[in-house]
């Protein structure tokens, strides 16, 4: 797959070539040569994006439908002004013949361009598919079918707009649907389009509505700063660029330190990457500060904003156990990204991820929960801004309320020519930026997304699998020093994570995949790593006691069937890729590996409990049951224990009779 990065070059120098040729692309960029260049670029783009009628809308030509729909308006309930949390109903009155094929698209700010860019037709190749021509200078943020109102197709809903002798002359119809909107800052405008995402035809528009306060501080998340659990940083956005505060335990104040970024920090190549181009949203301001003087394992409460910009609901939140203290509960998954409240196409839906976080703010609730960790693949935006807003409004009733670890994957850095391991446009130009502004984890420095953390009886060493983690990088003598460096009496568990698995039975590795293995996995065994955590693949697997594709030592089997390896005699790592967390599910190969132990492909995460001389796993599955209504998408949730293992400890003083 590596050999797609020649195709994507030398095609990016052949349209900077055609381009260069004159103004006029139209001309220039003849059917044939583009067709060359477009065709040769197919398998890149199905390997790396989703490719969907929606997710190819700005690639048609875009026609003026208006004129022969001269009654058509589009009207929104919220006419005055939006909260930050809503359903809007969006009518459409006036049409004279409806069809399967009319929609309605939320744009976003409500100046954006949604006529034709056909000069920029070599500029679309990065929205992942080869269709002929671009369509929309401006991304929608989603989009729904007319259909999705029961009685639209029907014309249920008639009126008459002419009379000729007393009678009807003309009749037209309407529909209405409801939109999910959180606050992004910017006006909003609904566009009603014919011709469905292949052949839109722009028909009418509503009139531009804003929120009534853009300026709101919004989608508080939580994360640690190091392993005393006595400080937190909380991260939140609000289009005010002034510091505001947090307000927290008995009567304490600190101010935000405030920062944003921009297109220029976008990454682009001679193909314009869509968080640089069409898919660009503008993220408001970023406010961050320190919580300090707290208690680990204690429950405070908080809120954030200013008197000026208003403030968040008094919130409660509980600090992690200190590192080296006995217990642990936390929650670990990957790829998670989000799930539409309403009916609407994305550019990019997670299926499972309403399910899941459910299923984790209902174990937070509980008070089951220290810590979760996120390990890549977090929000999909891969270069529409907008929906970072939307993933950060989808986890907060779980980040604001305990801490939130993250870690980098190949959706949120990598692009073409811009320092990432892999070269594939999988971040959609973001290269990391949003990431680490919206997810400030404790690294040494920007752009170098690796850290360790320890909480309670676990030390935790989390990577970047997308940047250089070769023998002798700085990343790789990293991550040998802070293993090697391990007290195993004060944190007997050592957890490694990242995001790109070294096992997994799902074709499609890369060869860099496996030079990953063949540099990284000597230094897990010579540190004794207990327990490795990877996304990437959608589903669950687990391995045996697993070095060089080899079992070095196979679980047993308690009296209740559960798998339990005996950490006293340590042999080798235990890998477990847990990306099941939202994305659609992979399907495993029939090809089984001897090293494969447990193989699950449904919607879930990990939920772990370390003591000083356990580590209890559970994979726990939320299986959802979801209907797309006219409305709304409707979720019910139902959690259970789908796989549970046990590990004991090879640095623990307890002695265990063996199950």
């Amino acid at each position: 797959m590596e050999s797609s990065n020649w195709v994507l070059k030398h095609a990016s120098i052949l349209l900077v070539f055609f381009l260069s040729l004159g103004c006029s692309t139209s001309e220039t960029l003849t059917r044939s040569l583009l067709d060359f260049v477009v065709t040769n670029t197919t398998v890149l783009h199905s390997n790396f994006t989703l490719v969907s009628e929606f997710r190819m809308i700005n690639r048609r030509i875009l026609k003026d439908c208006s004129a022969s729909n001269p009654f058509v308006k589009v009207n929104v309930t919220s006419n005055s002004s939006l909260s930050d949390d809503e359903f809007v109903t969006v009518t459409v009155t006036g049409v004279s013949n409806p069809s399967v094929s009319d929609w309605v698209a939320m744009i976003s700010p409500s100046t954006s361009d949604v006529k034709t860019c056909i000069l920029n037709e070599a500029f679309y190749l990065q929205t992942g598919d080869t269709a002929k021509l671009p369509l929309l200078c401006h991304y929608p943020v989603k989009a729904q079918y007319m259909k999705n109102d029961p009685n639209y197709l029907s014309c249920k809903k008639k009126e008459c707009k002419t009379f000729q002798n007393g009678k009807c002359a003309v009749s037209t119809c309407s529909g209405s649907l409801q939109f999910h909107v959180v606050n992004i800052r910017s006006d909003i405008e609904f566009v009603f389009f014919s011709g469905g995402f292949v052949e839109p035809c722009l028909v009418g528009r509503s009139t531009p509505v804003s929120f009534a306060n853009p300026k709101r501080p919004l989608y508080g998340h939580l994360s640690s700063i190091d392993s005393t659990g006595t400080s937190m940083r909380l991260t939140w956005v609000s289009g005010d660029k002034e510091p505001q505060q947090i307000q927290y335990g008995n009567g304490k104040t600190v101010a935000s330190a405030v920062t944003t970024f921009s297109q220029d920090d976008m990454c682009s190549s001679a193909l314009p990457s869509p968080a640089k181009d069409f898919g660009w949203h503008d993220p408001g301001y970023i406010h961050s500060a320190l919580m300090t003087g707290l208690k680990p394992s204690s429950t405070f409460s908080y809120r954030y904003g200013s008197g000026w910009v208003g403030w968040s609901e008094q919130i409660k939140f509980s600090t992690p156990p200190a590192g080296g203290s006995d217990e642990l509960r936390f929650i670990a998954f990957g790829d998670m990204g989000k799930t539409p409240l309403d009916a609407s196409e994305e550019h990019y839906i997670q299926p499972g991820a309403l399910s899941v976080i459910k299923a984790i703010a209902n174990d937070v609730n509980s008070n089951n929960v220290n810590s979760v960790f996120h390990i890549g693949d977090i929000s999909y935006a891969t270069g529409f801004l907008a929906e970072w807003d939307y993933f950060l409004h989808l986890i907060n009733p779980v980040a604001s309320r305990i801490s939130y670890m993250t870690a980098i994957g190949n959706h949120e850095r990598d692009y073409i020519d811009s320092g990432s391991v892999y070269v594939t446009p999988d971040s959609g130009g973001e290269c990391g930026v949003p990431y680490e502004t919206y997810f400030p984890m404790p690294t040494s420095a920007k752009d170098k997304p690796w850290y360790s953390i320890e909480q309670g009886s676990v030390h935790f060493t989390v990577i970047s699998t997308e940047h250089d983690w070769s023998e002798n990088s700085e990343q790789y003598e990293w991550v040998q020093k802070d293993m090697a460096s391990v007290n195993r009496q004060k944190t007997p568990w050592l957890i490694f994570m990242g995001h790109r698995p070294m096992y997994t039975t799902n074709h499609g590795f890369l060869p860099s995949e496996n030079k990953f293995m063949e540099a990284v996995e000597p230094l897990l065994l010579e540190n004794k790593v207990d327990l490795v955590l990877f996304g990437h693949v959608h589903n669950y697997e687990r391995t045996c006691s697993l070095f060089q594709n080899e079992c070095k030592a196979m679980p047993a089997k308690d009296k209740n069937g559960v798998d339990t390896y005996d950490g006293r005699n340590y042999s080798a790592p235990v890998h477990a890729v847990i990306g099941m967390a939202g994305f659609t599910l992979d399907k495993f190969s029939s090809n089984v590996k001897s090293w494969s132990l447990k193989r699950i492909s449904e919607f879930g995460y990990l939920r772990a409990h370390a003591t000083r001389n356990d580590l209890n796993l559970e994979e726990c599955c939320a299986i959802y049951q979801k209907q797309r209504f006219p409305m709304l998408a409707k979720v019910d949730i139902h959690v259970f224990r789908k796989e549970y293992v046990q590990m004991h400890s090879s640095h623990s003083e307890v002695l265990f009779k063996y199950l």
